[in-house]
């Protein structure tokens, strides 16, 4: 089936689901009420799958915008003469993005398990306000009661939603639209970035995303998710509860997420249902008492230990097994001759950014120097490239290469000197902001989006380069990015990728994943391009082949490349530098390094010594 034809699939097959769900469910035990109770929590988890599942920020503190999306929306509706339920469950929606967007500038300044705690403490202190200062606005401990169901009013006509069918119809519809709003935002540009966000924030970052503001825009858009379904919540029940706020419904929408499946947008949903069925059957069925909870967490401890991937993932891995595998291509014979790949033509050649200038220096540098405390890592560095130039930097272990290329590409800024690319002074500029200008580098140890294909990885990289540092294009298709396509299958091309775009990062051999990380850096057209080692651990047979691909790529482009590998890197430059304990040593032609008394001192040296010392 053509894929466009396979792109409504999802919500086709969820809208005849949510129709029969009110039909199927009452018949397994669930009652019409927790029916609606699960939509609305599977509302506020898709928010949330997009801000952990897709992005990979653990937020403890939806609680904080469910309430305030609910308690606005409630306050409107029982303390105001306002009467429409959706327009104030949108405004309690704006209120919590709005929330959302300055807690998210607080908190995002953190990672990991700061962050996290970061909105903990953030649900706290909206728990405190909700019961304390805010109480005559809130109701406190007895929250607001009076909340009107759910109604459609158009001015000539209106309709209430009284009963559990009604309220099933209207909360369905809801879910229904939050879902497709959802696929799109995962299917956009937008989508693919938050999940090398999740994979590898500092790569996306180094391939031109301002990976912050697209973590701000994911933690609203999950805020507002949070403060429509609390906004839902108080219309269900009548009144806005006082728990919404609490540290325990940011833990059920967490447990909720990783029981179903987290990264699905489903998941959620399903564990919403497994979890307040399980509640009411504790509860209700079994009249366990207050004893319902122990047992809970007991069965939640056990889905998420042997359901890795949650319901929705299992569920995936079993239609994957039981899927029919194609057969595998026959292996090449040992009497099988190589392949051999020839240098890509003309028409696959990546493109580059323009610069100001064709001729002269594209990099100068002067004084440049890092220290790490009382370490000196480079000392007053003096260095230029000029268009065009394959320039090669060698040196010992500990010379200092690494730092140098990290600070040439503003991923660390230099305690003291100046770096001027392409006559702008990108000194204090950030890595993105450099690769935006066209200055990019590959790096040692590969650092690849793992749990992405091929295809995906280089339309990271090559969505820097046509999108620019930051676009909200959240509901707008991948497939539609104007010239992506042919940078992706260009750039497969050139680093001999093409017939493997479509394969999991995971599945490449090591000299495919080498080809790749190369791959990503050409995929932003940059106009200098900085190679770290990029034969490191590679076979014989590998580091032959990925030559021959630099002499390609080299072809009207200046590069600078770093390796041990002094015959095949004096093979591919026309000048190297030399750097020995953080210093500039010497430059010159490959013969005239090769002759050169200090070079063969500063390698042979060390050996030197380690011999006296035995």
């Amino acid at each position: 089936m053509p894929t466009r034809q396979r792109a409504y699939i999802v919500e086709v097959l969820t809208l005849l689901a949510l129709i029969a769900a009110p039909f199927v469910l009452p018949h397994l035990g669930f009652a019409p009420a927790t029916i609606n109770r699960i939509l609305i929590w599977g509302l506020v988890g898709i928010g949330f799958d997009l801000l952990f599942g897709f992005t990979g920020l653990l937020s403890f503190g939806q609680a904080a915008f469910f309430g305030t999306g609910g308690m606005f929306a409630a306050y409107l509706l029982t303390n105001t003469p306002f009467t429409n339920t959706i327009g104030a469950a949108l405004i309690g929606t704006v209120v919590a993005g709005i929330t959302g967007y300055l807690i998210g500038l607080l908190a995002l300044k953190r990672t990991g398990i700061y962050f996290a705690m970061i909105t903990v403490a953030i649900a706290e202190v909206f728990f405190f306000l909700e019961f304390n200062p805010l109480s005559d606005y809130t109701g406190g401990e007895n929250g607001l009661p009076g909340v009107p169901p759910p109604n459609l009013d158009l001015g000539f006509w209106s309709m209430t939603f009284d009963s559990n069918l009604e309220m099933y119809a209207f909360f369905a519809f809801w879910y229904f639209v939050g879902l497709v709003i959802a696929l799109r935002i995962v299917r956009s540009p937008v989508g693919l970035l938050l999940r090398a966000i999740r994979d590898n924030p500092l790569r996306a970052q180094a391939l031109g995303h301002d990976i912050k503001n697209y973590k701000l825009a994911v933690f609203v858009v999950a805020a507002m998710y949070a403060g429509f379904a609390g906004s839902l919540l108080g219309m269900l029940q009548g009144f806005m509860p006082p728990d919404a706020f609490m540290f325990h419904t940011s833990g059920e929408i967490v447990m909720q997420t990783a029981i179903g499946g987290a990264g699905w947008l489903f998941g959620p949903l399903l564990g919403a249902a497994v979890w307040l069925y399980l509640a009411d059957f504790f509860q209700i069925t079994l009249n366990l008492g207050a004893s319902w909870k122990l047992v809970l967490g007991i069965v939640f401890v056990l889905l998420v230990v042997f359901l890795r991937h949650g319901m929705v993932g299992a569920i995936v891995d079993l239609w994957h097994l039981a899927r029919p595998r194609k057969p595998a291509a026959e292996p090449a014979t040992q009497t099988s001759a190589p392949v051999t790949r020839s240098a890509p033509p003309v028409a696959v050649q990546s493109r580059h950014k323009s610069t100001r200038s064709s001729s002269g220096a594209i990099l100068q540098v002067s004084g440049l120097t890092k220290r790490y405390g009382g370490l000196l890592a480079n000392s007053d560095i003096d260095f230029s490239v000029d268009h065009g130039e394959i320039r090669g930097i060698i040196g010992p272990n500990g010379a200092g290469k690494s730092t140098f290329f990290k600070m040439l590409t503003c991923e660390v800024k230099p305690t003291a000197g100046k770096i001027v690319f392409d006559g702008r002074d990108i000194t204090e500029m950030g890595v993105s902001d450099a690769c935006q200008l066209g200055l990019t580098k590959s790096y040692q140890i590969n650092q690849l989006f793992d749990r992405l294909t091929v295809r995906q990885n280089l339309a990271i990289a090559a969505l820097g380069e046509l999108r620019g540092k930051f676009k909200l294009d959240l509901l707008k298709s991948l497939p539609k990015v104007r010239g992506l396509d042919s940078q992706i299958e260009s750039t497969a091309a050139l680093v001999h990728l093409g017939d493997r775009l479509d394969t999991p990062v995971a599945e490449l051999a090591y000299g495919e994943k080498r080809r790749l990380e190369i791959g990503l850096a050409l995929a932003t057209s940059p106009s200098l391009l900085l190679l770290d080692e990029p034969l490191a651990g590679m076979s014989p047979q590998e580091r032959v082949e990925t030559v021959a691909l630099l002499k390609a790529i080299a072809a009207g482009r200046t590069m600078i490349v770093i390796d041990h590998d002094m015959d095949a890197l004096f093979e591919l430059v026309g000048k190297v530098t030399v750097l020995q304990e953080g210093r500039l040593l010497v430059e010159g032609t490959p013969d005239e390094i090769r002759s050169n008394a200090q070079v063969q001192e500063a390698y042979l040296g060390g050996i030197h010594e380690e011999a006296e010392a035995q």
